[in-house]
This record gives C-alpha cells, sequence and structure tokens, in this order.
C-alpha cells in the first residue's frame, strides 16, 4: 500500500469556504478543525498521492489567496494510509444536531442515539461533516419548516448529499440534488446507497440552475448550502424555480454576509422567514409569497 501525503493550511473562518475548495481540486478526501477557537483560525487539511493534481492545487490556491487576501503556507507530511484512516475516524465521532438528526460514521458501531434519524456517511471520505455551523444550521432550519410538508425538493450544491437526505428521511419525500463538481456527485450517489435511499434521491451534475436543477421545478424546498456571491448571482432563478409559498434555505454564509445575500432576494420578490445562526455563520430562511 503506498504513500499518501497530507496537506494543509491555517486561515481565518472567513477564507475557510474557498480554501477548503481549493484543496478539493487535487485531494481524495477534504476535512476542516477549528485549530484556534478565540480566533476562529480553522486548519483546511487534505489526504492525496504524492505528486497528484499539483497544477490544479496551486491553481486554486493561488486564487483562493487573490479572492480572500490570506496567503498561508502550505504544509505537507507523508502518511500511511492505515494511520489516516484511524486519524479521520477519531476526527468523526457522532454529531447530535438539532432535536432530530444524528450523523454518524460507518466506523461507529451500534445504532447511535435513540429517537434520531442517523444519517450515515463515509468517515473515509466525508469526515468533519456535521461540524460546520452552515450545515447544522440548514438541518435545524429543516427541522422547523417540516410541518409544511413540502412535496418536491431540491438539494443545489450538494456537496455530500447530507441535506438532501436528511429532508428525504423526515419529510418521506423524493429528493433531487445537484452539484458543480464530479467529485460531489459520487459521493452524494454513495452515500445515498450508504442510507438506503437510492430510490428517493437523484443525483446529477449542473452547473446552477442548469436543466438538471430545473428538472423538478417549481420546487417547494430549496437548500443551496453554496456561497454568498453565487447565491446572490443566482436569486433571481431561485425565485423562478420555487413555487408560491415555497422555501429557500440559504447558508454558507458569515454573519457580515447575510445582509447582502437577504437584500439581493427581496429584489426579486423573496422575504425573509427567520435566521438561524450557529458559531460564526448564518442561514437564511426564505419564503416566495403566494401568487
Amino acid at each position: 500500500m503506498s504513500l499518501l501525503e497530507t496537506i494543509w493550511v491555517e486561515v481565518p473562518e472567513a477564507a475557510l469556504d474557498r480554501f477548503e475548495s481549493a484543496f478539493a481540486t487535487a485531494c481524495r478526501t477534504v476535512g476542516f478543525f477549528l485549530a484556534d477557537e478565540e480566533a476562529r483560525i480553522w486548519r483546511v487539511e487534505g489526504v492525496k498521492e504524492p505528486g497528484e493534481g499539483e497544477g490544479a492545487l496551486a491553481g486554486a490556491l493561488a486564487l483562493a489567496s487573490l479572492v480572500t487576501g490570506v496567503d498561508p503556507v502550505l504544509q505537507r507530511r507523508p502518511t500511511e494510509p492505515g494511520g489516516w484512516l484511524a486519524r479521520t475516524q477519531s476526527s468523526f465521532p457522532e454529531q447530535l444536531v438539532g432535536r432530530r438528526f444524528a450523523i454518524r460514521g460507518t466506523h461507529l458501531a451500534g445504532t447511535g442515539a435513540a429517537g434520531r434519524i442517523a444519517l450515515v456517511l463515509d468517515a473515509g471520505v466525508a469526515f468533519g461533516s456535521g461540524e460546520h455551523g452552515s450545515t447544522r444550521g440548514c438541518l435545524r432550519a429543516l427541522e422547523r419548516v417540516a410541518y409544511r410538508r413540502p412535496q418536491r425538493i431540491l438539494d443545489l450544491g450538494c456537496g455530500s448529499g447530507i441535506l438532501g437526505m436528511a429532508a428525504a428521511r423526515l419529510l418521506h419525500r423524493r429528493v433531487r440534488a445537484t452539484d458543480i463538481d464530479h467529485w460531489s456527485v459520487r459521493v452524494t450517489r454513495e452515500n445515498m446507497v450508504l442510507n438506503g435511499l437510492r430510490n428517493r434521491m437523484r443525483c446529477a451534475l449542473a452547473v446552477g440552475w442548469q436543466p438538471p436543477a430545473r428538472a423538478g421545478a417549481p420546487y417547494d424546498l430549496v437548500f443551496a448550502n453554496i456561497l454568498a456571491r453565487p447565491l446572490c448571482r443566482m436569486a433571481r432563478e431561485l425565485a423562478t424555480n420555487l413555487a408560491p409559498g415555497g422555501t429557500a434555505i440559504l447558508a454558507g454564509l458569515l454573519h457580515s454576509q447575510a445582509r447582502m445575500v437577504l437584500a439581493a432576494h427581496r429584489r426579486v420578490g423573496l422575504v425573509l422567514d427567520f435566521t438561524v445562526r450557529d458559531g460564526g455563520w448564518t442561514t437564511l430562511v426564505l419564503r416566495r409569497g403566494p401568487t
């Protein structure tokens, strides 16, 4: 079994998403850990084969530095595959989110917390899931809007598929999921199988609101846990593809970005229902009025 290498940087919270995305261009798996809680400094860590994807990684890191104004030192160390997996599993304990959900790695024995919906992820692929405030905010928001019983649901920018899976399990509905990244689509499909949701979810590659995403419109519930500026750019398309009375749960936003994203969506006729705050992150829950 050949050696892998672990690479990492430490960045302020505002730069976390950009550097996480940069690592995803070359790494088999990417995670993040709070390195300094008081200063809100995060360690972004990836695992890859030595020499794999170096050109793409260098370009993505340069772009992340340009956009954020942060230029961290990229550090590396050789990693035994077995040791990496053990560390990954130890960093992924069961995550209890809100009142209803428990996020569990495949390495955990037993059935987990009683009375909760267990969402199972492969710790070797998606470690750290459930720790990010934007993910937790979306799950807590879903609990609050579940009584509306949405029929048509979209997870736009699905990542690991965790939000779509949560909606499918909680609401007993079919869910469509899309992502711009081939790896995310693959991981979501694998997680659908792990959670027994292969017949209740569909996942496809799509850039924004391309036809695979629009195929089930108009939607009663849309998750978009992405980034602030793409959300602003897609505000009109979201409003167009949201059913009258429909709900949109928008995340991936620092507190300082929430006002900008809310303003963009108010301009296209959506109204604020409520917000969820978790750590440094804000989740916006918007509604389209009846026509």
